[in-house]
């Protein structure tokens, strides 16, 4: 097998053979070390092993793109010619076109050797931590490992990045029983680039398994009310998730549907509210530093102080829409903590609910949602009632914005996202 920088070579001087205008490709190997656990036992221990080419190609204005994980010299091949002979059959389009030369820079992030004993070892301590403290809690399945990868990005504008990263991740799916009472299942997960601490002292781990322990005992809510329903972390990442989807995301903007469209640089939610992408940040674990059109990426503020500043745009989408490209395309997402405490935001709220997580369906283009809050607990008089079951909550996500009465001094980070807990007035809570 070739290194990566033959393969790199080799596709470059495909791509001219074939008579590319111009051309971007992406090189990957990627190593996988995986411990697996299920129902509390260790069920697999494997590496994994990946290697791909990506090409994306234009000739005449117009775009091809390919892909392959067979990186011998015939394959690369016949993927350049596949690449442009999908770019002869499309359409033309003026706005299709890669980055200026970016020059060439090398990354280096995270760990990138695997120590699997500590790892190994991590888990064990994980698993005996969450029988001794959670003992209710029936690990479904569980997913330890370490990621070792090396990307090479290149351009015929002359762009070279190298990027060379590593990280462990744990990801959960449990649920808590008690004789016949049996909870949902709840996903938990982390990332790191180190393991020098306990992987139940991360993220949110912690308070999540007792939270499921909760939900076994259920207090009853009745009927329909409008109220205030405290957005976990777990929770919030889908809503804001839903937000870009539907108000400034590459197909919203090119359609012209979103409710946003002419609302740069104004005020769209409470002033509370600050909302970053930032891979290079030092809480992000791993995160992208090149983006896949060629850039490098850098750290932007999607809201500010409650005033959208920019869209989340890929160079086609901005070239097509006059928009401004976003610095990088990743979901490397940070919310700015408040200054109110948890404790205090709960105290303040007459009735509500706590989202643990939400299940619902796609957002309307409107902003208007429907759907479950799952692992939930019912807010009264200031105090925290209990666990509530399955409950329908609805409302509208660019109002929800508006509505934010309280952000938390406390966050939750769990090497993907930074995010507080918010919590947002005049939600439809439907008890059964």
């Amino acid at each position: 097998m070739k290194d990566i920088r033959d393969i790199a070579q080799i596709t470059g001087e495909a791509l001219k053979q074939e008579g590319a205008e111009k051309a971007q490709y992406t090189v990957t190997f990627k190593e996988t070390h995986e411990f697996n656990v299920d129902g509390g036992q260790f069920s697999l221990f494997r590496t994994l092993f990946d290697k791909s080419l990506s090409v994306t190609a234009f000739k005449n204005q117009k775009k091809g793109s390919a892909f392959t994980n067979k990186l011998d010299e015939e394959t690369i091949g016949v993927t350049v010619k596949e690449c442009l002979d999908s770019a002869e059959s499309g359409i033309a389009d003026s706005a299709y076109d890669i980055a200026p030369c970016q020059g060439e820079e090398c990354f280096r992030e995270g760990c990138y050797e695997p120590d699997a004993d500590k790892l190994f070892a991590r888990t064990k301590e994980l698993m005996e931590a969450v029988k001794e403290r959670n003992p209710k809690i029936v690990m479904e399945q569980m997913i330890v490992s370490h990621v070792k990868n090396h990307t090479l990005y290149r351009n015929t504008n002359g762009t070279e990045f190298e990027y060379f990263w590593g990280e462990y991740s744990v990801d959960m799916m449990y649920s808590a029983h008690e004789g016949e009472k049996m909870t949902s299942f709840f996903g938990s997960s982390v990332t790191m680039d180190n393991l020098d601490t306990p992987f139940i002292e991360l993220g949110s781990l912690e308070k999540d398994l007792c939270d499921v322990e909760a939900q076994l005992t259920t207090v009853p809510m009745e009927g329909k009310f409008e109220g205030v329903a405290v957005l976990a972390p777990s929770s919030l990442v889908s809503f804001v998730a839903s937000a870009i989807n539907n108000f400034v995301s590459d197909s919203v903007i090119l359609e012209k549907t979103s409710i946003w469209l002419d609302k740069l640089n104004t005020k769209v939610a409470d002033e509370k509210i600050t909302v970053s992408m930032a891979p290079t940040d030092s809480s992000i674990c791993c995160s992208e530093r090149f983006t896949g059109d060629g850039f490098k990426s850098e750290n932007y503020n999607l809201i500010e102080d409650g005033v959208l500043k920019s869209f989340m745009l890929s160079l086609y989408v901005a070239n097509k829409s006059g928009f401004a490209r976003a610095k990088n395309s990743s979901f490397a997402l940070i919310m700015k903590n408040g200054d109110t405490p948890y404790a205090d935001m709960i105290k303040n709220i007459k009735k509500g609910i706590i989202v643990g997580r939400f299940s619902g369906g796609n957002p309307g283009p409107n902003g208007d949602f429907s759907g479950i809050a799952k692992n939930s607990f019912l807010i009264e008089d200031g105090e925290i009632k209990g666990a509530v079951s399955e409950t329908m909550i609805n409302g509208n996500l660019a109002e929800m914005l508006q509505n934010v009465v309280a952000v938390s001094k406390e966050t939750i980070a769990d090497g993907n996202c930074v995010l507080p807990y918010v919590a947002v007035d005049k939600i439809v809570i439907s008890g059964k």
